[in-house]
């Protein structure tokens, strides 16, 4: 005996992959000021669109894991998107917050029924948007 040790470390896992994210929104100030609170709650932007059609065609392509979308939208609300993806098994699982101007109990009420996992009024603080993106980009897929 030599007198060392052999210390056994186990393998380590490797880092969560950060949250990839849709974001869909019409107005290009708006879709800028989402895409830095997502970079900011530490998730990666995986596609910013300006409609409705563009973000279910990107959404069904890229299957990203949270996507947050403009209510009101050329080509097809988010509303429409988000029962389209929840409609869809391959895209059923995707998380997703509704932005919106529209902040009475009704429009909340038509967001949730559509499917929406949250549901965030314009005008929004950027610290309640990155609350709102970490909160469901903890959540594990459905």
């Amino acid at each position: 005996m030599d007198g060392t040790t052999t210390v056994l470390v186990p393998a380590a896992f490797p880092p969560p992959s950060p949250v990839r994210v849709l974001v869909a929104d019409d107005e290009d100030d708006i879709r800028a000021l989402v895409c830095l609170a997502v970079a900011k709650a530490g998730c990666t932007v995986d596609g910013a669109v300006a409609d409705g059609t563009a973000a279910l065609a990107t959404a069904r392509a890229d299957l990203p894991d949270l996507a947050v979308l403009d209510v009101s939208m050329p080509g097809a609300t988010g509303l429409e998107v988000c029962t389209a993806l929840r409609a869809d098994p391959a895209t059923a699982g995707i998380r997703i917050l509704l932005l919106s101007a529209g902040a009475s109990a009704e429009d909340v009420a038509r967001g949730l029924a559509a499917g929406a996992d949250a549901y965030l009024a314009k005008p929004f603080g950027v610290a309640a948007l990155v609350d709102q993106v970490r909160t469901l980009a903890s959540r594990r897929p459905a």
